[in-house]
């Protein structure tokens, strides 16, 4: 997958929407099926480069399945098919010719439980460098994305013990460190607090906001004050109930402060303000 000459140049030459506003990634989805299923229609949405998009909505609204879909994760789902496109810097990364394991490479991805691999602090960030042939200075790349995570203060006497020795909130800093070791473009978070105490949350929410000096991040979350705290933007998804399901759908998207103050749809306002059933 060649990216790095295209994504440059197609963020050089893209129109802004707004005053130093770019556009890394656009997802347009007009259906998305699992089999006979379908689980999201109707969702176009602009990702700005190194700004934090949040996806809420209630369950079963698709926003786990969306995000999926940014670095082909749904591919996995034998059944999966979509109409639409989803550009990544003007780059169809579902044209024919594009391997989806390139794809993750440049876009990484957080999930929701802390999920280390049962190896040492070490060899968990260094898994994906080993993955891609790295063959620079590797001590050097993990002491990096240790610090990028926040946790190298922590660990870096002892990096040969397991990572699940590790609490909670340093799991998923680790897995974090893990994902930015490879210096992906983009960071897909799918609910990467849910499982965490308050103070290990504050930890990721600030880390967030530092790690969008260097990515693009896209974080799906059950928890509204955290997309205020945390987002530049907000898609608000809702769904619809039909004889073949619950299909998800996006109802409104825009800028994080208008979302929750001054929403413009009807379904947006009776969500934010808790009166949603």
């Amino acid at each position: 997958m060649e990216v790095t000459a295209q994504s440059q140049q197609a963020e050089a030459t893209h129109s802004p929407e707004d005053n130093g506003y770019k556009v890394a990634i656009t997802c347009k989805i007009q259906e998305l099926y699992y089999g006979d299923f379908l689980a999201v229609r109707d969702s176009d949405i602009d990702i700005g480069s190194r700004q934090i998009t949040g996806f809420i909505g209630p369950s079963g609204c698709g926003k786990s399945t969306v995000l999926r879909c940014i670095n082909r994760m749904n591919d996995l789902i034998r059944s999966f098919r979509f109409s639409g496109e989803l550009l990544f810097h003007g780059q169809d990364i579902y044209a024919p010719n594009i391997d989806p394991v390139a794809v993750r490479r440049y876009i990484g991805m957080v999930f929701q439980q802390p999920n280390p691999f049962a190896m040492s602090i070490y060899d968990n960030v260094a898994f994906g460098l080993r993955l891609n042939r790295y063959k620079g200075d590797m001590d050097e790349k993990v002491e990096h994305a240790l610090t990028r995570a926040g946790l190298w203060g922590e660990v870096k006497d002892k990096l040969t013990n397991g990572g699940l020795s590790l609490s909670g909130g340093q799991q998923q800093r680790l897995c974090i460190a893990r994902a930015i070791a490879t210096e992906p473009s983009v960071l897909l978070m799918d609910e990467p607090c849910s499982a965490l105490d308050p103070i290990a949350t504050r930890i990721i929410e600030e880390l967030m906001h530092e790690l969008k000096e260097k990515y693009t991040i896209v974080i799906v979350t059950h928890n509204m004050q955290q997309a205020m705290r945390v987002a530049d933007k907000t898609a608000f998804f809702s769904v619809e109930i039909s004889k073949g399901g619950r299909t998800g759908f996006l109802v409104e998207f825009g800028p994080t402060s208008r979302i929750f103050n001054d929403p413009q749809e009807e379904l947006t306002k009776e969500y934010v303000s808790g009166q949603f059933s």
